[in-house]
């Protein structure tokens, strides 16, 4: 039997579904849920990793350290870790989410800036903390040069090097042809994972793809909850894999029951792909950028859609999310000069 190492995002990725407004009450009682169905590792920190609470990224309703130890504390048979991006957290940010508790850290560039997190993975291990890579927006990258990004995570001290599909863009084909590449490229103490957004529905499918081509990682959160159409559902992909013969490790009932009983009520939207996150799949867009498209699109009167449309042909990457403005202005300017050319007719 296939077994496989699932990592909990609800607290990571599922805090862009809320803009980052999780209490510690809320983090307590999803992570002492999460802490009962035997995933392996429960990631909690902004949405935007440690550091990312700001003006730009927006403000977490909670101090981070707070936040963190409130997961630690509530979650003492589950590792739990942080999301680092360099360039917005650091390297004592990570020092102090040790003194946390945690005990994992997932340091995260685009997919062609591994080299990025050499300073922070080789002090990662150092501090002996479990150290995961995570190439971001892997649908922008052809399979080669991501190949050679993911060496580079493993030189640095990488225990794993996930392929990130950030846009919920990827289909079962291309899952199979990165991560099966990423398997035959890699050491073989050096894991491959493999993150999903659901914006094109197919997240589920696409992380068993992920699977069957040799990841062993999985990431998952209850009741989908995370930016765009929202992650892998935990309680959906456990299922569908006891079906499938692929050991979880996880409690299916106690997965479905923390999904329905603890994080839904606390869900301020559905997470589903309607109509402005399935485009971020189309289009090929972050999905941590719907929201801030929504607001702008509302704002100038605009449609998100040909915002996010718009990004995709600009292929902005993960911190670039000024332009979603820009982009928003540009077209509400472009609707008035037309309007203006066709009452001049």
């Amino acid at each position: 039997m296939t077994a496989i190492r699932i990592t909990d995002v609800t607290l990571r990725d599922g805090m862009h579904a809320v803009r980052h407004q999780f209490t510690l009450e809320d983090a307590r009682d999803i992570a002492k849920a999460l802490d009962t169905t035997g995933v392996d590792i429960v990631e909690a920190s902004h949405g935007d990793g440690l550091g990312g609470s700001s003006i730009q990224y927006g403000f977490a309703k909670e101090d981070e350290e707070a936040y963190l130890r409130a997961v630690c504390e509530s979650a003492p048979n589950t590792k739990v870790a942080a999301l680092l991006l360099p360039g917005i957290g650091t390297v004592d940010d990570m020092k102090r989410a040790i003194d946390c508790g945690i005990r994992v850290i997932r340091i995260a560039t685009h997919s062609t800036e591994a080299d990025i997190s050499e300073e922070h993975m080789q002090e990662a291990r150092k501090l002996g903390l479990e150290v995961v890579g995570f190439l971001m927006l892997s649908h922008m990258t052809p399979t080669s040069v991501l190949v050679e990004e993911a060496k580079k995570m493993a030189s640095y001290g990488a225990h794993c090097v996930y392929i990130v599909d950030s846009a919920g863009a990827m289909l079962m084909d291309e899952v199979t042809q990165k991560v099966s590449a990423l398997r035959d490229a890699l050491p073989p103490d050096v894991e491959v994972g493999f993150h999903a957004h659901n914006n094109l529905g197919v997240s589920v499918a696409n992380s068993i793809a992920a699977v069957r081509a040799g990841a062993v990682r999985i990431d998952a959160s209850l009741a989908g909850l995370g930016a765009g159409a929202g992650n892998t559902p935990l309680e959906v992909l456990v299922a569908a894999c006891a079906k499938l013969g692929i050991d979880t490790g996880v409690d299916l009932y106690r997965a479905m029951d923390a999904a329905q009983d603890v994080v839904r009520p606390r869900m301020s939207r559905p997470v589903i792909p309607d109509r402005d996150s399935l485009t971020l799949g189309y289009a090929g867009v972050y999905s941590s950028f719907l929201l801030h498209a929504e607001r702008a699109a509302e704002r100038f009167g605009v449609d998100a859609r040909d915002i996010l449309v718009e990004l995709g042909k600009r292929r902005v990457v993960g911190g670039q999310e000024d332009m979603i403005v820009d982009v928003a202005v540009q077209l509400a300017q472009n609707r008035v000069r037309q309007t203006k050319e066709v009452e001049s007719t």
